[in-house]
């Protein structure tokens, strides 16, 4: 079915939900007022930050998108294997935190690729792996060529949701111990990258507060899928990065639900730090080549005899590897908000406040994993969505910001 037609059948479904929730919304109690000066549609905090509702509606929807999270049992694989006349280092597999990893990952990367004394290096991919392997690679001095079927905004990556989480989906709970000390050492390094990124022109990195929000007390409600296997949980190792979440007495905030946390994270806004990648790998005399290889025999013809192969879920096909799982993710991206500097997540559902559009994101559906399909087709979860109730699309999850933002 064509986009408009989604839309118009949408439309009578979102507006019904959306009015109950702006009623619900606007009977809770709460102790913030605002001020004087303030416009009607802003709610204060009490500490005095405004709080602009979210514009969720099914008409400010620009587009959907499906990315491959790479998930691998073990963890990503980084490690060098010899291929007829080749050195090719892995830096695939990194599940939902590719963009969290990329620094601390690519400069494992680089160390192996080094490690065969290479001046010439040919990087196959151009994500975020890709690019942070080539940009790392020149800044040691080396000459770098990027292979790649697609470029950004077109890879995969670029649909990511943007928030700093280095172990989404990193391995499984089974592998957690054995992964614990690199993903540590990779996480310090991408982070102290991050920081140094800060208050750049377009804001390619930026800290941002949210709220986790949810109608049962802490640790009540979860949101993992049921048809997917218990990820592991690295992030204690770290803790001292980021500041920790902090509980909002009920009264002391203007959302509807009982329960609600603000937490501080790091933010990609992604279409402008992968324009700020590129431009800067090739302002420093990197070279690209469009080539979309389909049997690792392929780049013996290549001129570098050291190659980094940064393919992300195309290393499944490319280079035979079984172990990589598609985890299917699914988001829609809403007009930009600027006034909306805040994040949301509750159970089923997250918004992120990026410059080039509000991203929703259904999260806790099933289906997802070992599900390679690439199409984004909301209608179908559209309809389940009317006959289940139970927000699981893209239009439900728009729905939810209604039930998410500051009472008006």
């Amino acid at each position: 079915m064509q986009r408009r037609d989604f839309l118009r059948q949408a439309g009578t479904t979102l507006a019904v939900a959306s009015t109950a929730g702006l009623a619900a919304c606007a009977t809770q109690p709460t102790t913030t007022a605002k001020t004087a000066s303030a416009p009607p549609s802003i709610r204060m905090r009490p500490d005095g930050v405004e709080l602009a509702p979210v514009k969720a509606s099914v008409d400010r929807i620009t587009g959907v998108y499906v990315c491959t999270r790479p998930f691998r049992a073990a963890g990503p694989r980084i490690e060098m294997e010899r291929i007829g006349s080749k050195a090719i280092v892995h830096n695939y597999g990194h599940g939902g935190s590719g963009w969290s990893l990329s620094w601390g990952s690519s400069t494992l990367a680089l160390h192996l690729a080094q490690s065969t004394g290479v001046r010439e290096l040919g990087v196959i991919g151009c994500g975020a792996l890709g690019l942070t392997s080539a940009l790392l690679a020149q800044r040691a001095g080396l000459s770098v060529r990027i292979y790649a079927k697609e470029l950004p905004p077109d890879v995969y990556s670029m649909r990511a949701s943007g928030l700093w989480t280095p172990d989404s989906r990193i391995c499984d709970a089974a592998h957690a111990d054995a992964l614990g000390a690199r993903w540590e050492e990779m996480t310090r390094i991408s982070f102290a990258k991050y920081q140094s990124l800060l208050g750049l022109p377009g804001k390619p990195i930026e800290w941002i507060e949210g709220y986790y929000l949810s109608d049962s007390p802490p640790g009540q409600s979860g949101s993992e899928p049921a048809d997917e296997p218990e990820y592991g949980e690295l992030y204690d190792r770290v803790r001292d990065l980021t500041p920790r979440s902090v509980a909002l007495p009920a009264g002391s905030h203007p959302f509807p639900q009982a329960y609600a946390r603000r937490y501080t994270t790091l933010m990609f806004n992604i279409s402008s730090y992968a324009r700020m990648l590129m431009g800067d790998f090739l302002a420093a005399g990197g070279k690209i080549e469009v080539r979309d290889f389909q049997h690792p025999r392929e780049l013996q013809k290549l001129p570098e005899h050291t190659l980094i192969n940064a393919t992300g879920y195309g290393a499944r096909a490319l280079f035979n590897d079984d172990s990589v799982i598609p985890v299917r993710g699914q988001t829609a991206r809403l007009i930009p908000q600027p006034e909306v500097n805040y994040g949301l997540s509750m159970h089923g559902l997250s918004m992120v406040p990026r410059s080039d559009g509000l991203l929703v994101q259904v999260i806790g559906d099933t289906g997802n994993f070992n599900n390679s399909d690439g199409a984004g087709n909301p209608l179908p979860q559209a309809d389940a969505y009317s006959r289940r109730n139970t927000g699981r699309s893209v239009v439900g999850g728009i729905t939810g910001i209604w039930y998410m933002s500051p009472a008006v």
